[in-house]
């Protein structure tokens, strides 16, 4: 079956790359007349109003007609008018009487006019049009062939903020941005060191997003490295709008509830895990960068648990997996105890769940899955409307519906109880909450079905399946399958810097030793260098 949906799929591709060609196709090259060029540049771009051209006769060359070639809102007017237009117009000194033939009028502009950093030269039409959708001008100079593209980036971009999703208490503040350089210059200013490496790919047939693959050389995995590439060489689809839809492309587990890879918007946390030897994918127009390998354990970790002291760290980080494992078995256990399980429970919290359930009309699993669909409604209304609306909807609404719920004897007051401590909980595991939605359902149903041996059943699957899954190589549940004694140090708890010498070893980093020793305490009543 796995084969013929990969034959499927492949036969999918072949058709649409054959109903939709490449824009890459054959190289169109420039034509040595000025108007044959311009003409084409405005077939390619359908007379778009916003292809602007500006004709001008350079300085070094009267006699010759050029012309300045941009998309209005996406170049800055004052390079075009202080780095490109003036230089061109002004006449070279008097000693060089020598004027350059036409052919050679881009190169020697190139070399001894504009006054652009980033400048090139370029001989194929597409290769132009590209280069204006990237926000660069073009120089065209009639009678050459080749003419010159120049960097004058000058659209609106969001400032580096304060990340929405992920907030700490102590820590950088700093976010990423929808600007891919602006983000590699956030990771080259953190880390100096010149063995950062930036491999830039270009993906989607229409879009043709850039990517950047980032890796700390000498640290990061050589497989993983490779693997990446090799996943980022075979995505082939029209658009690449986010990243996720990267993720989607190369994760190792797609049809798996958990996620095989992580995401992050902090400078720092991206950088926290190159230093482990993980590999990072970085997408223009999106702030969220890809991290992989991924491991099960990172969805209850934090960038502020390094930043912390390990005690504070430890009892938090067990505060979150109590959270993840109430978030998705507290409904399970209700449906399971007032359904089958009576005897277990003390005579005194018994007679309070059976008066609690008096009078009301349905059975304790219809009434999970009722309020687990209404709190996911309530949810979802909050993310979706404006902040201070979704807020008052998400709280106001969770309080009225719950009483009046209860009021009218449709559930017991405990079920309302019980589903809003899970919300609480789930609040506490954001990087887990699709998971969770997920195992709370289907914990739910094995629990209204056959009880307490339905919750282990599910328990049993689930652990086998994550299990069986891993990220680019490294098992997904790695340090606690296959088991290693170093990486519990990061587990359940957080140990000490300095205990934590080397990288993560299920990641196979080239560099395995990342920490000295902690320095030397003097003891009590004495001086550091002294007899005390």
């Amino acid at each position: 079956m796995r084969r013929l949906l990969s034959r499927i799929s492949a036969w999918r591709r072949r058709r649409a790359a054959a109903g939709s060609p490449r824009p890459d196709g054959p190289p169109r090259p420039l034509a040595e007349n000025l108007e044959e060029n311009l003409k084409a540049l405005r077939d390619l771009f359908g007379s778009a109003p916003d292809l602007i051209v500006r004709r001008f006769r350079p300085g070094a060359a009267p006699d010759v007609e050029a012309a300045l070639v941009y998309l209005d809102g996406m170049v800055h007017d004052n390079v075009l008018h202080q780095h490109i237009l003036v230089p061109l117009l002004r006449e070279e000194p008097a000693g060089l009487k020598r004027r350059p033939r036409r052919a050679q009028l881009a190169r020697r502009a190139s070399e001894r006019l504009v006054a652009a950093a980033n400048v090139s030269e370029v001989a194929d039409l597409e290769k132009v049009g590209y280069e204006l959708l990237a926000g660069r001008a073009v120089v065209l100079f009639d009678g050459c062939p080749t003419g010159l593209t120049v960097s004058a980036k000058g659209w609106a971009a969001r400032p580096v903020e304060d990340p929405g999703t992920e907030s700490v208490i102590r820590g950088s503040r700093e976010g990423f941005t929808e600007d891919l350089l602006t983000n590699i210059t956030l990771l080259r200013r953190r880390v100096r060191d010149p063995r950062l490496r930036v491999e830039f790919l270009t993906l989607g047939r229409r879009t043709r997003t850039k990517v950047a693959l980032v890796h700390l050389d000498g640290v990061s995995s050589p497989y993983v490295l490779a693997e990446a590439r090799r996943r980022l060489r075979r995505v082939d689809l029209d658009s690449v709008l986010e990243s996720g839809y990267i993720e989607q492309y190369i994760e190792d587990a797609p049809y798996s509830p958990f996620s095989t890879v992580g995401n992050s918007e902090k400078p720092d946390v991206v950088l926290g895990k190159l230093l482990e030897g993980r590999v990072a994918i970085m997408v223009d127009g999106t702030p969220f960068v890809l991290l992989v390998p991924y491991l099960f354990i990172e969805s209850l970790q934090s960038a502020e648990d390094y930043y912390s002291r390990p005690f504070l760290t430890t009892v938090v980080r067990l505060v979150r997996i109590i959270a993840f494992i109430l978030s998705a078995l507290l409904p399970a256990l209700y449906v399971a105890l007032a359904s089958y399980h009576q005897e277990l429970l003390p005579s005194a919290l018994a007679i309070t769940l059976a008066g609690t359930r008096e009078g009301t009309p349905f059975p304790a699993i219809f009434e999970a899955m009722t309020m687990g669909v209404i709190f996911e409604i309530l949810r979802e209304a909050g993310v979706r409307l404006p902040r201070p609306v979704g807020q008052a909807i998400s709280i106001v609404g969770a309080l009225v519906i719950g009483q009046s719920a209860v009021q009218a004897g449709l559930i017991g007051s405990l079920m309302v109880i019980v589903v809003a401590f899970t919300g609480l909980a789930t609040f506490a595991v954001p990087a887990l909450v699709d998971v969770v939605v997920i195992l709370r359902v289907v914990f739910t149903l094995l629990a209204g079905v056959l009880g307490f041996y339905g919750i282990v059943l599910g328990l049993v699957l689930v652990g086998a399946h994550a299990a069986a899954i891993s990220s680019f190589g490294t098992p997904y549940l790695w340090p606690l399958t296959p088991f290693s004694a170093s990486g519990l140090l990061d587990i359940f708890i957080r140990a000490p810097l300095w205990v934590m010498r080397r990288r993560p070893a299920g990641l196979h980093p080239a560099a395995e030793v990342r920490r000295g020793r902690r320095p030397r305490v003097p003891r009590r009543g004495r001086r550091p260098g002294g007899a005390g």
